[in-house]
């Protein structure tokens, strides 16, 4: 119960900054929503995108899913839960970012890569093998490297197997073609609070923003 009564108790806040002085704001998004960004993120509590990013409501269009994965196109009978949320955002919100954001210590990577699928339940083991490709890529590459390098370079192709899936919707292909929605791969490092993105001219995840300094490594004279 102390969880729910922290929930409610934030919620209160939220309340006095959105709604109890002037609700403008949230008036206005009632009427439309015109976000710019699609989010494709991990379920995992540690890395909200918007929390990560600092975004107001109606900012960012968001689907979380175990391990940010996107399946590829397909018109088989099915409850396509993400690609139906991806077409809501590209063709009804007419986005023009699309981000999968991947991270670090990621559990759903994880049991692609070390558990028993029959012990995985009967969803996450066939919902995991999306990023099939990516495990194959590290295992033939990176075959003498440890544990924790195997894992991050996992994680990282797993973001470039959705952007490629997201390159099989033919309404996605067409877009990006012709200039009118750019797509990105991102990866938080939550060890580090390192965001990088990947960068197709060097093949690699690179930092998009620089490391913050932290105050108690700064001399006293640094840190007034």
């Amino acid at each position: 119960m102390k969880d729910i009564a922290r929930f409610l108790s934030g919620f209160k806040e939220f309340q006095r900054t959105y709604f109890c002085d002037d609700n403008k704001f949230y008036s206005d998004l009632s009427e439309d929503q015109k976000p710019k960004v699609l989010v494709i993120a991990c379920s995992d509590s540690r890395v909200d995108p918007a929390i990560l990013t600092g975004c107001s409501p109606g900012d960012m269009f968001v689907v979380r899913n175990v391990a940010n994965l996107v399946p590829p196109y397909e018109k088989a009978p099915g409850l396509h839960g993400v690609s139906a949320a991806v077409e809501y955002a590209i063709k009804v919100l007419q986005v023009e970012h699309v981000i999968v954001l991947g991270h670090s210590c990621c559990g759903g990577i994880q049991a692609l890569m070390h558990s028993d699928p029959e012990t995985l339940g009967e969803f996450i083991a066939p919902w995991v093998k999306i990023a099939a490709p990516a495990l194959r890529e590290v295992s033939e590459k990176l075959t003498e490297k440890d544990e924790a390098l195997r894992q991050c370079a996992c994680e990282q192709a797993s973001v470039l197997v959705s952007l490629e899936n997201l390159l099989t919707f033919p309404w996605i292909w067409e877009r990006v073609m012709t200039g009118r929605i750019y797509l990105h791969g991102w990866y938080f490092d939550l060890r580090k609070g390192e965001l990088l993105s990947y960068l197709p001219e060097t093949g690699s995840f690179e930092p998009l923003v620089a490391r913050c300094e932290r105050l108690d490594a700064k001399t006293p004279h640094q840190a007034k």
